[in-house]
C-alpha cells in the first residue's frame, strides 16, 4: 500500500514538473518567437536599398520608371506612359510609402529597440547601425513625399500606440535626422561588440562611422540655404575633428549593397532587365549628347554602344509610335551596371566631395572649390576603373556652381533619387529644351514630388489633411517641397 502510494506521489511531482517547465521544454530552436537584430538587419537592408535603387515590380520601379527617366539618363522606348511621359501609377506612389516604411523602418526601429539600453541583445553598434539606415531611409521619404509622419511614426506597437501619426515639417525632419546621425556615429563604436548580418559594410564599424558623418553633411548642405547658421556649424564640426568624425576618404569607403549570384539577392537591375528579359529602357540623349560633348570616357561605362558601335540615345517623353522606332538604335544602359552582382549605391566618395564643392563655392565652409569639384571628378573617374585625364579637367575648367552641379549629376548616373533630388533643390544641371514630338502629362512639369497614398486619406485623413497645408494644399506632383532654392 505504501509502495502505492510512493508511486502516486512520485508521479504527482514529475506531472507537477514538467507542466512548471512546459513552456521552455516546447520551444522550437528553428521557429524562434522573437528575431535578433542578427536576422532583421539584412531583410531591411536588402529590402529599403533595393527599393531606392531599382525595384523589380512593374509600376513600383522608384529609379528605373520615376528619377532615372526624369534626370535624363535613361529614356523609354515602350510604354512612355510609366514615367517618362511625367504620369504616375497610384502603385507608384502607394506601395513604394507602404513598403519604405513596413519593411525599411519598422525593422530598423525593431532593431533600435532590441540593441538599445535594457533591450533584449544590447549592442551600440546594432543600435548605431540601424540609426543610420532609418535615418537614411526617412531622408529618402521626406525627399520623395515632403512632410511625412516622422516624430510618432513607428509607434505602433509603444505601450502608447499611436496609430494615426501626425505629420511633420521637412525642417523638423531633418533636424531630427541630422541629431540622430550625431547620436549613431558616438554609438558605434570600433573595437566594441561584434554585429553579424551586416551586407552592407561586412561588420567594418569605422565605414559605418564615415557613412553616418558624410550622410550627415549631405543632409547638411541639402538645407544651406534654409537654415545656414546650423548648416555651416554641423559643416565645421564634421570637417574640424576627422578623429571624433571621420568621413568617407576613398572609394572603398562607398556606401553600396553587395548583391550576390543569389536572385533573392541580386543587383536589380540585373533581375529587371536580364533575369526579367525587359528590354524598355534606352539611354537618354540628353546625358550621351552631354558626356561625348565633354569627352567624358565615364560614357563607356554608363552606357553600351549600339549595332552601329556608336553610342545614341533618344529624347524623352516621346509617344511608344515614335519611341519604339528607337529600340534597335539608341544605346542600352552600359553592362557594368546589369551585373548579376553590382553594387547598388546609397553613398559615394565621389558625391561627398562634390557636396564639399557646392558648399566651398557657397561659402559654407573653407577650402577649395576647384579642389574639391576635382577630387569628386577623379574619385567618380576611379571608381569604375578609369584614370581621369588632366585634358578633361581643363575642359571642366574653373569651378562654379552650374559646373559642380553638373559633375554631381553625372557622377549620381545610377542614382536617379538623389539626382532628381538635387536638380530640385538648384534647378541644376539645366536640362534641354522639351523634344518638340514628346507629349507629356502632368502640365509638362517635371515632377517636384510623389503624391501621398491613398491609405492615407483613409486611415490617417486628420493627419493628411494637416500635411497638405504644408505643401500648398494640393496632393499633386507640382508642389515645391521645403529645400528648394528656386
Amino acid at each position: 500500500m505504501k509502495k502505492t502510494i510512493f508511486i502516486a506521489i512520485a508521479t504527482l511531482l514529475t506531472a507537477s514538473s514538467c507542466t512548471k517547465e512546459f513552456d521552455q521544454m516546447n520551444v522550437d530552436p528553428n521557429n524562434p518567437t522573437s528575431l535578433g537584430p542578427q536576422f532583421l538587419l539584412p531583410y531591411a537592408l536588402e529590402t529599403s536599398i533595393d527599393r531606392s535603387w531599382g525595384g523589380r515590380t512593374r509600376f513600383e520601379r522608384l529609379n528605373l520608371d520615376g528619377a532615372m527617366l526624369w534626370m535624363q539618363y535613361l529614356s523609354r522606348n515602350i510604354y512612355s506612359n510609366e514615367g517618362d511621359n511625367y504620369g504616375l501609377s497610384p502603385a507608384f506612389y502607394n506601395n513604394n510609402w507602404k513598403a519604405l516604411f513596413n519593411d525599411g523602418l519598422v525593422n530598423y526601429q525593431r532593431i533600435i529597440t532590441l540593441a538599445g539600453q535594457g533591450g533584449k541583445f544590447q549592442n551600440t553598434n546594432y543600435e548605431g547601425i540601424a540609426l543610420v539606415m532609418r535615418s537614411w531611409t526617412f531622408s529618402l521619404l521626406t525627399d520623395l513625399y515632403g512632410p511625412i509622419p516622422y516624430t510618432e511614426a513607428l509607434k505602433g506597437t509603444t505601450d502608447a500606440p499611436i496609430y494615426s501619426p501626425a505629420y511633420d515639417s521637412m525642417e523638423k525632419v531633418y533636424a531630427g535626422l541630422l541629431a540622430d546621425l550625431k547620436t549613431a556615429n558616438e554609438k558605434l563604436t570600433v573595437g566594441g561588440p561584434a554585429v553579424s548580418g551586416d551586407i552592407l559594410y561586412n561588420g567594418d564599424i569605422l565605414k559605418w562611422k564615415k557613412f553616418a558623418n558624410s550622410l550627415r553633411l549631405r543632409l547638411a548642405n541639402r538645407q544651406a540655404t534654409k537654415k545656414a547658421a546650423e548648416s555651416k556649424a554641423i559643416m565645421a564640426e564634421i570637417l574640424g575633428d576627422p578623429t571624433k568624425y571621420p568621413v568617407f576618404t576613398s572609394n572603398a569607403d562607398n556606401a553600396s549593397l553587395k548583391c550576390t549570384t543569389v536572385l533573392s539577392s541580386s543587383n536589380e537591375l540585373f533581375m529587371v532587365m536580364v533575369n526579367d528579359s525587359r528590354t524598355d529602357w534606352n539611354m537618354s540623349k540628353t546625358l550621351v549628347d552631354r558626356l561625348t560633348e565633354l569627352g567624358d570616357a565615364r560614357l563607356t561605362i554608363y552606357a553600351q554602344p549600339n549595332k552601329d558601335g556608336k553610342y545614341l540615345g533618344h529624347a524623352n517623353g516621346l509617344p511608344d509610335a515614335i519611341a519604339t522606332t528607337y529600340l534597335g538604335v539608341s544605346s542600352n544602359i552600359g553592362n557594368y551596371f546589369i551585373q548579376q552582382t553590382a553594387p547598388e549605391v546609397l553613398m559615394t566618395f565621389a558625391e561627398l566631395n562634390l557636396i564639399l564643392a557646392e558648399a566651398a563655392q557657397d561659402g559654407d565652409i573653407s577650402g577649395s572649390a576647384q579642389t574639391y569639384l576635382e577630387r569628386g571628378i577623379t574619385a567618380s573617374f576611379d571608381q569604375y576603373g578609369l584614370k581621369v585625364t588632366d585634358a578633361y579637367l581643363k575642359t571642366v575648367g574653373a569651378a562654379t556652381k552650374e559646373k559642380i552641379m553638373e559633375q554631381k549629376w553625372i557622377a549620381l548616373f545610377g542614382q536617379g533619387l538623389e539626382a532628381w533630388t538635387e536638380y530640385r533643390r538648384t534647378g541644376l544641371p539645366v536640362l534641354p529644351a522639351k523634344d518638340p514630338r514628346a507629349v507629356f502629362e502632368n502640365d509638362g512639369i517635371l515632377p517636384t514630388r510623389l503624391p501621398y497614398p491613398g491609405s492615407e486619406v483613409s486611415l490617417n485623413q486628420a493627419n493628411y489633411e494637416k500635411a497638405l497645408t504644408l505643401i500648398g494644399g494640393k496632393n499633386d506632383t507640382q508642389a515645391k517641397l521645403w529645400w528648394a532654392e528656386k
